[in-house]
């Protein structure tokens, strides 16, 4: 199985790629890898597993090149452009090449679907210039022919502890917050099982963080 990942530099990606490369269960997952600048993940040059693709999504050519023998696409970053051109030459690129399965980022918050109201208030204020960006993202991919999935993230935070609650489209996140290591978990989840929330829009969360009326975490992808 051949994985495209896009913004293959991203902390969530990059913990992605260290667990396929290095876990038993992922041995028949090969990587191609793009990025403004592959000398960042220099040190898998050399794997056989792996290649490198310097470029990002605003250059057709290179993503349609990217394409080729590709099973899955990760899309590991959150495409919060208004305009989403990086989303529409993503998907341009995947239908060009007959490319169907996508996992694509996102964030609570999309579908005003936090799990209490003070928390609610607080996140789309937030995040009020990111959401519409992410709103029309999430459109381009329900609309396309792809099978796609968006994963919808909670508040990142670093702690060691995978636990986490999937919901899906019309419900609410069962909590506020997660890890990266949670998150890591149910996207690799979804890349062994590509079946896993056909055309869904899904989100990750530890239902311990339910009651959380505000916070501040770094929401870095």
């Amino acid at each position: 199985m051949n994985v495209l990942i896009i913004g293959a530099y991203g902390q969530v990606a990059r913990m992605v790629e260290e667990r396929i490369l290095n876990e038993d269960q992922f041995s028949e997952i090969n990587l191609k890898l793009l990025l403004r600048d592959k000398g960042r993940l220099k040190k898998y040059e050399d794997n056989p597993r792996v290649t490198l693709i310097q470029g990002d999504t605003t250059q057709p050519d290179i993503l349609k090149k990217a394409m080729e023998d590709v099973d899955f696409v990760y899309v590991a970053f959150a495409d919060d452009f208004v305009s989403s051109d990086a989303t529409a030459n993503i998907i341009k690129a995947m239908e060009d090449g007959k490319v169907s399965r996508v996992l694509a980022t996102s964030s609570i918050g999309l579908e005003t679907e936090e799990p209490n109201e003070d928390f609610s208030k607080w996140n789309q204020g937030i995040l009020k210039n990111i959401l519409p960006g992410l709103r029309h993202s999430a459109k381009l991919y329900e609309d396309s022919v792809l099978d796609y999935t968006i994963i919808r993230f909670g508040w990142l935070n670093d702690g060691d502890e995978v636990k986490y609650e999937i919901t899906v489209r019309g419900e609410k996140f069962a909590g506020i917050s997660d890890t990266r290591k949670s998150v890591v978990d149910a996207i690799l989840k979804i890349i062994k099982d590509p079946s896993l929330y056909s055309k869904d829009v899904i989100g990750v969360s530890d239902p311990d963080t339910k009651d959380v009326k505000k916070l501040n975490i770094n929401f870095a992808l």
